[in-house]
């Protein structure tokens, strides 16, 4: 272990490296505060760069590199199935999606639904995350840091105390750190520091595999990728079968789904997208997080197997497989480095969860409810005692998680089950089916609740019977379920009266499109099959050498589809494009004409 003298070598570069984000961050926001819409949605200015930094940020954080490399190192590739197909439901989001809530001009989806449905349904979905964001979104992410802190300086040793007091004292620590930005800085302050300490996360992400690569291979970087293929070649199949904890069709029943709501509708990430300066910068930060997602094998699941390789069963705890891979492969002068990014990972999808669960309280439940005439200086005060509260429930609820018998990442993945799909399934029927009654969301969201109980835990605990269904295929089933019959709803109990279009969509410079948004998402889709190539038993999983004899003829094909279809994407969308300019451009002339 470390001596006194290198930990504290290690947190003074640690808390420099966080004093300069926390510094940027001051210079870059003070005073821009004033406004509730600041506040909440950086005054609807962010930039495609900075929504892409803070989304990507915001998403990985302690709870995937301890999680991911921890499914990695018990089993195989396939848990980045829910990593690289989101640049899937970032496609629907960009060019579905969020031309139609900048339209509308809503900060948070539960107002949206308001504007569809009623305030009930409103109500209800802000219950529903609140319940998800609080008892297992944001301790989830304070106890990953925690733990890996804890492996990292063996703090019950170091300060003579039990593994849950040192838990319990670290989880505190991240959690009023992070209380901070959120809390005192906003939406905007939460992005800038995200994207700052993104940088340091892609540094450091790409560092330990090297590291860890050269290690292995005893000094040699291509000795130690070399071992890993010749070695085991089958964990590095993303194929996952029917016993794996992702199984490869789950994506099509169930994580496509679970994707499209975490990149679309849930708050505390589309809060970023909502905020963008307009349409085109939006797309672009959306567009930019599925090709980055496309980095997560390396490092959120290559150091599992590293660690694998290196360790074998002497670790028998797979979440410690990437602390104790990174103590060893990091020289002493990075590691305070390599805190500070953990730290600012955790940090950002904290307070990034933080932020948008003060946002939900007070703009759907506070305002509308107790206080429609408040000002912009009162809402905000709200939002920071409301803060405060929600986070001390969070350092209270986190150290429970060691509890958790499967491992941190499926806990996760289980219990977010109970809110993403039904509030999926009546967003996006109610955009697309406008005669369906409110009472058909409401039924929804309460079947689904004890459904999904029932399915994944009720029948084995009540009566001692396995369904045999994986979490993952209920997702699917339970969105089909509600799907037909919200159809059934529309046809048996219409809306008499169909509430007024509220897509704001023509005359609006801000939702004029990016003129790349096409193009870019058809190139996204092929880089998501070549990365599965990849990783398959026809690439680097194939058991007799590197690659088969299928794999360069797959990538030579896919090669050429991309280009055939990027070109003509290309012509199509900018005809499109430029027609729509046209029509915007032609309607702010007649505008301007009427007023003069």
């Amino acid at each position: 272990m470390f001596s006194i003298g290198e930990i504290i070598f290690i947190l003074a570069t640690c808390a420099i490296f966080m004093a300069l984000v926390a510094g940027v961050s001051y210079y870059m926001t003070k005073g821009n505060v004033g406004t509730a819409d600041e506040y909440f949605l950086a005054g609807r200015g962010l930039t495609g760069v900075f929504i892409a930094g803070s989304l990507v940020l915001t998403n990985l954080s302690a709870e995937q590199l301890i999680g991911l490399n921890g499914q990695s190192f018990a089993n195989d590739m396939s848990g980045m199935a829910w990593e690289v197909t989101a640049g899937l439901a970032a496609i629907i989001m960009a060019i579905f999606l969020l031309p139609k809530f900048l339209g509308i001009g809503i900060s948070t989806v539960p107002e949206f639904l308001s504007k569809r449905y009623d305030e009930t349904v409103r109500r209800m979905t802000v219950i529903l995350f609140l319940l998800g964001y609080m008892c297992v979104t944001i301790p989830s992410m304070l106890y990953s840091g925690g733990v890996a802190v804890l492996q990292l300086f063996d703090l019950p040793e170091l300060l003579n105390i039990t593994y849950t007091q040192a838990l319990w004292l670290t989880i505190w620590f991240v959690g009023i750190i992070g209380a901070i930005y959120a809390i005192f800085g906003g939406l905007r302050a939460v992005a800038v520091s995200d994207t700052l300490n993104g940088i340091g996360l892609v540094i450091i992400g790409f560092l330990v595999p090297i590291l860890g690569f050269i290690m292995l291979g005893d000094g040699s970087l291509v000795q130690g990728m070399k071992h890993i293929v010749h070695n085991s070649p089958e964990k590095l199949n993303a194929i996952g079968s029917s016993d794996d904890n992702v199984p490869f069709f789950s994506i099509f029943t169930g994580i496509i789904f679970a994707n499209l709501f975490y990149w679309a509708l849930n708050q505390y990430v589309i809060q970023r997208a909502l905020g963008a300066k307009n349409l085109a910068e939006g797309q672009k930060g959306v567009l930019f997080t599925g090709y980055l997602k496309l980095l997560v094998p390396i490092f959120m699941l290559l150091p599992g197997l590293i660690a694998f390789h290196m360790y074998g069963d002497s670790i028998r705890d797979s979440d410690l497989s990437y602390p104790t891979l990174v103590s060893d492969v990091l020289p002493i002068w990075m590691l305070g480095f390599f805190l500070a990014v953990l730290f600012g990972a955790v940090l950002s999808s904290f307070n990034s969860i933080l932020n948008s669960v003060a946002t939900l309280l007070v703009l759907d439940i506070y305002k509308p409810v107790f206080n429609p005439e408040a000002s912009d200086d009162k809402l905000i005060k709200v939002s920071k005692i409301l803060g405060i509260l929600i986070a001390l429930v969070s350092f209270f609820v986190a150290p429970f998680l060691m509890y958790a018998p499967n491992g941190l990442w499926n806990l996760i993945r289980q219990f977010t089950g109970f809110f993403n799909i039904p509030i999926l399934v009546i967003v996006l029927m109610g955009m697309l089916f406008k005669r369906i009654p409110s009472m058909a969301a409401k039924v929804v969201i309460g079947f689904h609740v004890l459904a999904y109980y029932m399915m994944v835990w009720g029948f084995r605990q009540i009566f001692d019977w396995d369904p045999g269904i994986n979490y993952i295929h209920v997702y699917g089933i339970l969105l089909g379920i509600e799907v037909v019959f919200m159809l059934i709803m529309a046809k048996a109990k219409p809306l008499q009266t169909i509430k007024p279009v509220f897509y704001a969509e023509n005359g609006e410079d801000h939702l004029v499109p990016w003129k790349h948004a096409i193009p870019a998402s058809i190139t996204l889709i092929m880089a998501i099959l070549f990365v599965y190539v990849v990783f398959s038993p026809i690439g680097l999983a194939y058991e007799n050498a590197a690659v088969s004899n299928w794999f360069w003829p797959s990538v030579a094909v896919l090669v050429v589809a991309t280009i055939i279809l990027y070109i003509v994407s290309l012509k199509f969308w900018h005809k499109k494009y430029s027609n729509y300019v046209e029509k915007q451009t032609e309607a702010a002339r007649e505008s301007r004409i009427s007023e003069d």
